[in-house]
């Protein structure tokens, strides 16, 4: 399909670029969340050490992707960065790293994070953003703390894909990953799962596609072109999975596009199961331009949404308490 683009949105610059590492202010030898540069934020509460860590890419000088860890014990006071993970030299994609996420699954701490490379595999069309290698793969540990090492070479995701944001879902014993197919690629972002084998080291089945950005009524799209049928189109970009189950039993998935400025929204499995169907809510959760969010229980209990804002400049981590009513969850004012 080729396509000539009429007019581009700022959304399409925001999304081109991952979690990055960055300069941080500091504030005496401790960092505050509002001095800490952070896109995609990821925060674990380690019980065994009563310790929250927070993730976030970076790049060694010599181009090699990888991840920091900052650590604190209320929240508030973060020390660091430390780094916990770099791309091996020899991994097939070696560039950038965008949302890592860390998970604990069978008493040992594994990585999922969205590689890059420039290298191209498909040709270039006008007008639009090229067709880059990406995907998640997936690293372990035996703590929090790293150091995360490769469980193989290769992306988790297919290879043809532009893949991104892949996320840990375990469902009747069985691991899934939860990732987004990339809006550059198929124009309507998808969000899809696949089976992965018990160690998590591959997939064990093919994708499956849960939903569409477009399928929610409150996303604007971007990004707007004729087709080669004359026909005026959007792109839907889709961002940031990340999966709930409430006190009541439903299956949520938190996930991010634009209504103008960055949005968190949620969707629902109608069976309670990964394999839906999956219909989106009709309002955002959050409209004041952040995103790409997740959920964590902080030592007291209490249930707390973690994303960036804004999704330009100088993007930092937001910590809001959040209700979860069992149907559904609410920031809590």
């Amino acid at each position: 399909m080729r396509f000539k683009t009429l007019l581009a949105v700022s959304l399409m610059a925001a999304s081109l670029f991952g979690c990055g590492g960055g300069r941080s202010a500091k504030s005496g030898d401790f960092l505050t969340l509002d001095s800490l540069y952070c896109r995609d934020p990821f925060i674990v509460a380690d019980k065994a050490t009563r310790t929250y860590y927070l993730y976030r890419s970076s790049t060694t000088p010599e181009g090699l992707g990888g991840v920091e860890v900052f650590r604190s014990k209320d929240l508030k006071e973060w020390r660091g960065p430390e780094r916990v993970f770099t791309v091996p030299a020899d991994n097939f994609l070696t560039g950038s790293v965008w949302a890592p996420e860390v998970h604990e699954y069978k008493g040992r701490w594994y990585l999922f994070a969205t590689l890059n490379t420039s290298k191209r595999w498909a040709e270039d069309v006008e007008g639009w953003p090229a067709f880059t290698y990406r995907g998640t793969q997936v690293f372990r540990a035996d703590s929090p703390s790293g150091p995360f090492l490769p469980l193989g070479k290769d992306v988790t995701t297919p290879k043809d894909f532009m893949a991104l944001d892949g996320t840990l879902w375990v469902e009747d014993g069985v691991p899934y990953m939860v990732f987004c197919h990339e809006w550059v690629q198929v124009v309507d972002g998808t969000y899809e799962v696949m089976p992965l084998k018990d160690d998590l080291s591959e997939a064990a089945g093919e994708p499956v596609v849960l939903f569409k950005a477009s399928d929610a009524k409150w996303t604007t799209g971007g990004s707007v072109w004729t087709d080669e049928n004359g026909e005026i189109r959007k792109s839907y970009v889709s961002d940031g999975p990340f999966l709930y189950r409430t006190k009541g039993g439903e299956l949520l998935m938190l996930w991010s596009s634009f209504r103008g400025k960055y949005c968190v929204a949620l969707a629902r499995s109608e069976s309670g199961k990964l394999s839906g169907p999956w219909t989106c809510d009709d309002e955002p959760i959050f409209t004041e331009d952040g995103g790409h969010s997740m959920l964590f229980k902080d030592f007291q209990g209490n249930l707390n949404l973690v994303f960036h804002q804004p999704n330009s400049g100088f993007s930092h981590p937001v910590i809001l308490p959040v209700k979860d009513t069992g149907r559904t969850l609410e920031i809590a004012e």
